[in-house]
């Protein structure tokens, strides 16, 4: 699988930035998408033709296919999408309003959609496939109180890639989703999470859960330095996995959901059966 050109979204910080850096560093070409592009090029910091900023409106769908279109029309192909812009809300269901909950579904679910939309019939019409990498959380398989509309986005996401890797089978186009855990982003500190503007007193056990978040800053266990060099090696794989937790926390969080449903679906098993015919 070839792996030269990349195209990563939401590379001004985080593991977006971590991994443009990294790809440049190692002689890949990369086009690298952003909200404000002079942000991007003065946090990226380098002036080569194998870096290809972009200034995307991820809500946009012009804006997405403009970006593709540019992509290919200067490296010639494209091999590897990250679709990693994504943000956090945080609150309850009755909490949040329609602007936030659609906003948030804007950003992490229907923008990937896009890009994968507009990359999908670049990768079949080249005999060298392509690989898409999404990422989504360990709240899109374990998810955490205070929380519902960010776990339900990434659920999302998850699953889409998952029906996505079974429909490209034997094309050569891979496609993996990533559930990380904590890492030492900028993610807990800046706008890429939130809370909703309305808060209701009765939900006392969310505000701690929101709080218990504020304070992780810069204690995270992952490494987004290390989270590049991940990605980078799943691109080598001749075939990649379809699913990837990421992070110690975020294996022992899949381990201990997976026990869960294991004991809750073989105890209730006598109940599923009693609908069969």
């Amino acid at each position: 699988m070839k792996n030269e050109v990349w195209l990563v979204t939401g590379t001004s910080k985080g593991f977006g930035l971590s991994l443009v850096k990294k790809l440049i560093e190692q002689g890949y070409k990369v086009a690298a998408t952003s909200r404000n592009i002079a942000a991007l090029k003065d946090v990226v910091k380098v002036n080569t033709a194998n870096f290809l900023p972009l200034e995307v409106d991820l809500i946009s769908e012009l804006s997405i296919a403009e970006a593709v279109a540019k992509t290919v029309a200067t490296f010639g192909e494209l091999n590897v999408v990250v679709n990693n812009a994504g943000y956090g809300i945080g609150g309850t269901i009755e909490e949040l309003s329609t602007s936030e909950i659609q906003q948030s579904f804007g950003i992490n679910v229907f923008a990937p959609i896009t890009v994968m939309q507009k990359v999908l019939p670049i990768f079949r019409k080249q005999k060298s496939g392509g690989y898409i990498i999404n990422i989504s959380s360990i709240a899109g398989f374990n998810a955490t109180a205070g929380w519902a509309m960010y776990a339900a986005t990434k659920f999302a996401l998850t699953g889409m890639t998952e029906v996505l890797a079974m429909d490209l089978e034997g094309m050569g186009i891979y496609t993996t989703v990533v559930a990380p855990g904590a890492f030492r982003t900028a993610f807990l500190s800046s706008d890429s999470l939130v809370l909703s503007e309305n808060k209701i007193e009765d939900y006392t056990a969310v505000r701690a859960s929101h709080e218990k978040y504020a304070t992780m800053d810069g204690k995270q266990l992952g490494n987004p330095d290390k989270a590049a060099d991940v990605f980078i090696d799943l691109s080598k794989m001749e075939v990649p996995p379809v699913r990837l937790f990421m992070g110690t926390d975020s294996y022992n969080r899949a381990k201990n959901k997976i026990s869960i449903l294991t004991e809750e679906l073989e105890n209730l098993k006598h109940i599923s059966e009693k609908t069969d015919y």
